[in-house]
C-alpha cells in the first residue's frame, strides 16, 4: 500500500462503516473481506452461499464477517417490497421485484437503501453496467445531481508543488464520453465532494479545464465549458471554482496570474474537471505514467449513497482499497 492509500485506510478505520460485497463467492472478494475485517477497516457482509464461501478460505479467516444468501434471507420480502414501491411507476411487478431482489447486485443496493449497510462494492465478475444499473434504480443520484460520474484521487510525487498536501482529484476520467454543460456542472459538484470526503482536501479549488483560458480561443468545445462555469457560479457553492482554464493556468501560479489575474483558483487548483472523457482519460494516464503520480480509482460519484465498481482484473489489494474508499464516501 502507498502512503496515500495508508492514509485513506486509517481514516476508513476511524469511520467504522459497514460495506456489503455483492460477489461474495469470488475468491478475491473473500480474501479481501478477511483482510478488511482483520485490520478493522470496515464491517463486512458477503453475499452468497455460506458453504461455498467458507469452502474457499481457511477456518476462522472470516470470523466476524456477516454472510448472507439473498435467496434464503429473512429480509427478502421486505427488500422486494421496497424495490416494488421504488419501481412500480416504471412497470415493476411484485413478482419481478421478488425475483430481482435475490440477485446479489440488487440485494446489496437494497441493503444500502434500507440502511442495513453504508455502501456496496462489486464488479470483480460483473460489468460496470450491471453494477450501476441497480444502483441508479434503487439508490439514485444525490439531490441536485442527475449524473453519475467517476473521479481519480491522484497522489503526487514527494516534493511536488501542485495540489494540496500532495493530492489532487481528476474528474471525469471514467464514465461520460461527451458530457453536456449540465453534466459538467454535476461532475464539478461531485468532484469537489469527493475531494473533501476521500482526498481529505479541506478547501477544494476546482478548475474547469479547456484548451482556452478566459476566452483566449473560440470553439463550441470551449463554449460548453464556459456555459458550465457560468451555471456553477450562479449556485451557492461552498468551494472555489473558476474556468475556463488551460492546465498550466490552473496549476502554475505564475501562469495563472498572467492568464487569469484575480482568480482565486488559477495557479492553485487541486480539483481538475476535464471537458470530456478523452481528455480526462488521457490526462490521468499521462500524469500517472510520465509524471509518476499514483492514480486511485475510478471512484463512482454522484450517487446518493456509495456504490463502487471494481475492475474485473482487480487484485485483493485493489478490493481492500475500494472498500476503504467506499467507507469514506
Amino acid at each position: 500500500m502507498s502512503k496515500l492509500m495508508d492514509t485513506i485506510i486509517a481514516r476508513a478505520k476511524a469511520a467504522n462503516k459497514h460495506i456489503v460485497l455483492a460477489e461474495g463467492e469470488e475468491s478475491r472478494i473473500i480474501n479481501a473481506a478477511a483482510i478488511v475485517k482483520q485490520q478493522g477497516i470496515a464491517n463486512i457482509t458477503l453475499l452468497g452461499d455460506k458453504d461455498v464461501i467458507l469452502s474457499k478460505v481457511e477456518e476462522g479467516a472470516l470470523d466476524g464477517v456477516n454472510i448472507v444468501n439473498p435467496k434464503t434471507s429473512d429480509k427478502i420480502k421486505e427488500y422486494a417490497n421496497l424495490l416494488y414501491e421504488l419501481r412500480k411507476a416504471k412497470g415493476m411487478t411484485e413478482e419481478k421485484a421478488l425475483q430481482l431482489a435475490t440477485n446479489p447486485l440488487f440485494y446489496g443496493c437494497l441493503m444500502v437503501k434500507s440502511g442495513d449497510a453504508d455502501g456496496m462494492v462489486a464488479g470483480a465478475i460483473n460489468s460496470t453496467g450491471d453494477v450501476l444499473r441497480p444502483a441508479l434504480q434503487i439508490i439514485k443520484t444525490k439531490p441536485g445531481i442527475k449524473t453519475v460520474s467517476g473521479c481519480f484521487v491522484m497522489g503526487l510525487p514527494e516534493g511536488s508543488p501542485y495540489g494540496e498536501n500532495g493530492v489532487m482529484v481528476f474528474g471525469d476520467c471514467a464514465v461520460l464520453p461527451d458530457p453536456t454543460a449540465e453534466q459538467l456542472v454535476d461532475i464539478a459538484l461531485a468532484s469537489a465532494a469527493s475531494a473533501r470526503k476521500i482526498a481529505n482536501i479541506a478547501e477544494p479549488k476546482v478548475a474547469m479545464l479547456s484548451f482556452s483560458t478566459k476566452g483566449s480561443a473560440s470553439h463550441p468545445n470551449v463554449d460548453k465549458v464556459q456555459q458550465a462555469t457560468a451555471m456553477l457560479k450562479e449556485k451557492e457553492l461552498d468551494f472555489e471554482l473558476d474556468g475556463e482554464l488551460q492546465l498550466d493556468a490552473a496549476i502554475v501560479p505564475k501562469v495563472g496570474e498572467l492568464k487569469a489575474p484575480g482568480s482565486k483558483v488559477a495557479g492553485h487548483a487541486n480539483v481538475l474537471v476535464f471537458p470530456d472523457l478523452q481528455s480526462g482519460n488521457i490526462g490521468y494516464k499521462i500524469a500517472q505514467r510520465f509524471g509518476g503520480m499514483e492514480a486511485i480509482g475510478p471512484i463512482c460519484q454522484g450517487l446518493a449513497l456509495p456504490v463502487n465498481d471494481l475492475s474485473r482484473g482487480c487484485s485483493v489489494t485493489d478490493v481492500v482499497g475500494v472498500v476503504a474508499i467506499t467507507a469514506l464516501q
